[in-house]
């Protein structure tokens, strides 16, 4: 199986959470696995945000690099992005919550572009076909 891993995911894995723990076991699994660019970069900028030492963001941004095959956006993902965008919106808008983000739309595209299932704990991205929910129920 093909798995995408979003932010919150290694995020989870890095605090050792029973999420991340659950993840784990489910990447172990996996035959192929992806992070898309932009979630890199997203972690990166939580963490600078939570004053963690450049060189222990650096670390942990190789430890993804390693496990895990890191994903560009091509103008396939971003014409897919739009679609997953307004689907996501829809899908706030009907469910009450708070906007997604441009990020989760991005995510979900590279999953679907890939043919794979995305794990995740994202609000915005539960019970949709291709997600491996791993957040709380």
């Amino acid at each position: 199986m093909k798995i995408v891993i979003d932010t919150y995911v290694w995020i989870e894995i890095f605090i050792g959470s029973k999420a991340g723990e659950k993840a784990k076991e489910i990447l172990q699994k996996a035959e192929e696995t992806y992070t898309p660019d932009i979630v890199i970069a997203e972690i990166a900028c939580k963490y600078l945000r939570e004053g963690m030492e450049e060189e222990t963001i650096l670390e942990r941004l190789t430890t993804i690099e390693e496990a895990s095959e890191i994903i560009p956006i091509d103008k396939k993902i971003a014409v897919e992005s739009a679609k997953c965008y307004m689907e996501l919106m829809e899908k706030a808008r009907a469910g009450k919550i708070e906007a997604p983000s441009l990020f989760d739309a991005i995510i979900l595209a590279e999953a679907r572009t890939l043919g794979a299932k995305l794990i995740t704990g994202d609000e915005h991205l539960k019970d949709i076909d291709e997600t491996l929910w791993i957040g709380k129920t």
